[in-house]
């Protein structure tokens, strides 16, 4: 059993309350790491520690340069680092180590990016209408910005958010899932060890109602960003109103992937697959609804099937493992909630329907991979996110169809353009509602590129050179280089 703390502050700390939790390994269903188990008190000590590094530390004092130099100190502390983060990702929440590692070697493009805007982000001197004025503009931080990332992605959907807060100047306090701390925990020490001073990055760990509440509720945190459920988000939203703190809020999705029949059918095909299987399914972006041409729905679907049923399952550590296992158990009892569901209002399972009784996975959280036809867009399986590996097929006939039924859903977080015409490739994203959209590719994600959703998919947009915005007070400078000499145009 690996013994993990938080950061608060200068100090490495257990709980106020001594009280501990337990991470379990989804692949061996056996508990792997301890964890404070946070609580208020716990958080008000970070929230302020933020606080005064962002009022009195150093951190106040450097200039933006400086801390862009910082970044890029974090930022080659993750690459060193990459293979123990991944690893402890995948302990953490059973997701193959390839896809981790890969994440984590990315990484530190974030602080690479945002520590190089930090001293590019610039106000402006207007040509005043008012005689006599002289007036500017300029940007300033926040203050604490509040952080509470996912358990499927946990350090990367951290990262979306830190870099571009610190780079703007705030302080942090990070929130992981309870499913899967241990990465963060690490980052906070590499920023330690980077050079951030002490109070800039601060984790606590924890529950939601004990941890996540009160940090959204602290009267000294000026900025909430959060990812997570639909419904963890409303009540982020609900409690932050109270006190008009900002927030964003990247949420969940049932992102259509739409395959016309012109469609060079084998790289569809592979990104079908990774839309939706590559990660278990548990990826807010994924193609859990894939829209099919009806000429070519039939042999598309055998395509897949036949593909899916040899995919290999197992330890997600393993580098021949294609699939690994759902996350955490309640996830594991929604998929085959959802499953049941499925069945039940008519859908046809064409693969999978079942936990996973292969030899290897008896232990761990496995879902067979699962695929429903003869589903029609009013079913639940096709309007609620099930988060797991578990693909519904609709079939369509025409353009304005299949654009109908993408948009006929309560999210729009991605969707996915499978065409070789490239009128189609250019009209039919004009006409999607969803935050991002593929054409012929899917997943695609990058710190240069907005990311975020319509609808009930989210507020506000993470990554690229607007995103530090999020983090920044614009301020208006007037001076009047004559005072006391009237000025008929000052209102007021």
């Amino acid at each position: 059993m690996k013994n993990f703390k938080m950061r608060i502050g200068e100090h490495w700390s257990d709980a106020k309350s001594g009280q501990r939790f337990e991470s379990l390994n989804p692949y061996t269903g056996k508990h792997w790491a301890s964890l404070p188990r946070g609580g208020a008190e716990d958080v008000d000590a970070a929230v302020r520690a933020a606080h005064h590094a962002f009022k009195h530390g150093p951190w106040s004092q450097m200039t933006a340069t400086q801390r862009g130099l910082l970044l890029h100190k974090v930022g080659d502390a993750i690459a060193a680092h990459a293979e123990e983060l991944a690893d402890l990702e995948v302990r953490d929440n059973g997701k193959l180590k390839a896809e981790m590692l890969k994440q984590m070697r990315y990484l530190p493009h974030w602080f690479y990016y945002y520590g190089g805007l930090a001293d590019k982000i610039q106000g402006d001197v207007t040509p005043f209408d008012k005689p006599g004025i002289f007036h500017y503009t300029t940007f300033e931080p926040l203050g604490v910005v509040a952080t509470i990332a996912p358990w499927n992605s946990p350090l990367l959907l951290a990262v979306w958010k830190i870099a571009p807060a610190l780079a703007a100047g705030n302080t942090v306090v990070v929130k992981p899932s309870e499913f899967s701390s241990a990465s963060t925990v690490l980052f906070a020490q590499l920023c330690e060890e980077a050079g951030l001073p002490p109070g800039v990055v601060n984790v606590v760990t924890g529950f939601g109602p004990e941890v996540g509440e009160p940090l959204v509720k602290h009267p000294l945190v000026a900025r909430i960003a959060f990812t997570g459920s639909e419904s963890g988000g409303r009540r982020v939203y609900e409690n932050a109103a109270a006190d008009f703190k900002r927030v964003s809020l990247e949420l969940g999705g049932k992102s259509a992937n739409i395959v016309f029949e012109d469609a060079d059918l084998d790289d569809a095909l592979k990104g079908v697959v990774t839309g939706i299987f590559s990660a278990t399914g548990q990826s807010c972006m994924a193609g859990s609804r894939l829209l099919v041409h009806a000429s070519i729905h039939d042999a598309f679907v055998e395509r897949l099937v036949t593909f899916m049923q040899d995919v290999k399952l197992g330890d997600p550590l393993e580098a021949t493992t294609q699939m690994g296992p759902v996350s955490t158990q309640p996830q594991l009892e929604k998929t085959l909630q959802y499953i049941q569901i499925a069945k039940d209002e008519g859908a046809r399972c064409v693969l999978g329907g079942q936990r996973s009784k292969r030899p290897g996975t008896e232990h761990g959280l496995f879902v067979e991979p699962t695929i429903f036809v003869d589903v029609n867009n009013d079913m639940r399986i096709a309007r609620e996110e099930v988060f797991g590996p578990v693909l519904a097929v609709i079939k369509f006939d025409t353009d304005e169809e299949a654009i109908a039924i993408a948009n006929d859903s309560p999210y729009g977080l991605a969707a996915g353009v499978w065409t070789r015409d490239l009128k189609r490739a250019l009209e039919v994203p004009k006409r999607l509602e969803a935050g991002s959209v593929w054409v012929n590719a899917y997943r695609l994600v990058s710190y240069l590129a907005p990311f975020g959703g319509f609808k009930s998919s989210g507020i506000g947009r993470e990554n690229g050179i607007r995103a530090v915005y999020e983090y920044l007070e614009s301020k208006s400078v007037f001076i009047n280089p004559t005072p006391g000499v009237e000025n008929p145009f000052v209102l007021g």
